[in-house]
Parts: structure tokens; C-alpha cells; sequence
């Protein structure tokens, strides 16, 4: 029985960790705010009423459908802390990586490469920024830079 609850447990867990709740109703409510707390409630909020799969689908609610976009948050969520470092200095084999999900042409990837590193302390203002938060303020930067906002865009 202690296996099971375990093992529930670990279940319960790691479906938290890939839970981002970047967009949807969840996301919607407890815009905003940082840390741990208002990061999960709005995942389980999205959890429950199953809508950022939804929005996600459909491109609404706040959720991006770029499929390269989508594959950025998946890997930033697993490596945040490899990409941060990689960032600030702008170089490193996980900002290829991001640079590579996003299909940012090698022409182009110095470009990708000096923004990512000239607005670090925008991406991740905090020790406590989330996967979903640094991939937010990066899909906002590329959106808003001349030549790169074509790798962003749904």
C-alpha cells in the first residue's frame, strides 16, 4: 500500500512539473505573480477544468499554437538553469538548442544569440522566474525584434 501511495505521489508530481500554465484560465487568473504558489494553483486550475489543452489548440486564451514555441517551453522547463547560464554569457550548447526548437536560421543566430544576452535581466528578473515566464518575456522580445519576430510568429 506505501508503494502505491508512493508512487501516486511521484505520478502527481512530475505531471506538476511539466504543467505550465503559461496560458488558459489559470494562467488568466493569477497573471502576475510570481513563486511557487500562484505558479501551481494555476496549473491545477488549468488541470481542472482542462482548458490550456483547449486553448492550445484552438490559439486562444492566451496560448501561443507555434508548434516551435510550444518544443522551446518543453525544453526550457527541463533546463532553465543550464539555458540562464548559457544566456548570460550568449553562448552555449543549450542556447543552441533553443535556437535550433525555434528553427532560427544559422544567418540569423548571432542576432538570436546577442538578444538573448542583452535582455537577460528581463527574461529572468528573478531566482525565482519561472521556465514559463522566461519563455514568455523570450517570445515577447522575438516578436517585437525586426528580423527575428518570424520565429515566433503562430
Amino acid at each position: 500500500m506505501k508503494k502505491l501511495i508512493v508512487g501516486a505521489m511521484l505520478l502527481g508530481a512530475s505531471t506538476l512539473t511539466f504543467a505550465q500554465p503559461g496560458c488558459g484560465v489559470g494562467a488568466m487568473i493569477w497573471k502576475g505573480q510570481s513563486g511557487a504558489a500562484p505558479h501551481i494553483l494555476a496549473a491545477t486550475t488549468n488541470g481542472t477544468f482542462g482548458n490550456q489543452t483547449f486553448g492550445m489548440t484552438t490559439g486562444t486564451l492566451g496560448c501561443n499554437t507555434n508548434e516551435s514555441v510550444q518544443s522551446m517551453a518543453m525544453y526550457m522547463n527541463s533546463n532553465a538553469d543550464k539555458i540562464a547560464r548559457d544566456m548570460s554569457r550568449g553562448s552555449g550548447e543549450n542556447l543552441e538548442t533553443l535556437a535550433v526548437l525555434l528553427g532560427v536560421e544559422q544567418a540569423d543566430r548571432d542576432a538570436f544569440r546577442s538578444l538573448l544576452k542583452d535582455n537577460f535581466a528581463a527574461i529572468f528578473p528573478t531566482s525565482d522566474t519561472t521556465s514559463g515566464e522566461a519563455v514568455d518575456a523570450i517570445v515577447a522580445l522575438l516578436e517585437q525584434h525586426e528580423t527575428l519576430s518570424k520565429y515566433v510568429a503562430a
